[in-house]
């Protein structure tokens, strides 16, 4: 059986929970798998820490909390410092590399940065910066193939955006693609 663990972390108003519900989407609706995704957000709308936790499977997910994630995508700097102590060993750690800096990170796991928020902003909305880091991850992790997100994407996002935020996708896609070779 093959599990995964995915925390993403960041401030309230970054899109961390629909990048956590499109991943979950992407790998239950598109992909076969099986996912479970957990929310946690502070009581401000915007600005407070916000995470989503996200289980994938090749079979049923019994508990649906993230003990040691193997994955952690990071958007702010308050994010990686409550959750990089929690990642397992081997883990894959990706950030906004502009937004975070990374210090001290546990031994054995491997780090992706990406400007995101700079490329959203390329595409005239810096609000895009979680589509852009959901592409991004698929390129970089291959948990879920990239057909299953974009149409996750498609699906996830407001009525009339959709071009806006596949376009988004892309950038981070490519993005990867360019870090870690071909997908």
């Amino acid at each position: 059986m093959t599990t995964t663990e995915i925390r993403v972390g960041g401030l309230g108003g970054q899109g961390i929970i629909l990048c956590g519900s499109i991943i979950g989407k992407a790998a239950a609706l598109y992909a076969g798998k099986h996912a479970a995704m957990i929310q946690a957000f502070g009581p401000e709308a915007r600005g407070s820490a916000c995470s989503s936790q996200v289980i994938v499977s090749d079979q049923r997910i019994l508990y649906p909390y993230v003990s040691r994630p193997q994955i952690l995508v990071v958007m702010s700097q308050d994010a990686y410092h409550k959750f990089v102590p929690e990642m397992a060993p081997d883990g894959m750690l990706l950030v906004e590399e502009e937004l975070v800096k990374v210090a001290n990170p546990p031994k054995g796991i491997k780090i992706y940065g990406i400007p995101a928020t700079r490329l959203a902003e390329e595409l005239g909305r810096k609000m895009v910066l979680n589509i852009v880091m959901v592409g991004f991850f698929a390129s970089v992790t291959r948990l879920i193939n990239a057909d299953a997100m974009r149409k996750a994407v498609a699906d996830s996002v407001p009525k009339g955006t959709e071009k806006l935020n596949l376009g988004a996708f892309d950038k981070g896609f490519d993005w990867g693609v360019k870090l870690v070779g071909k997908a």
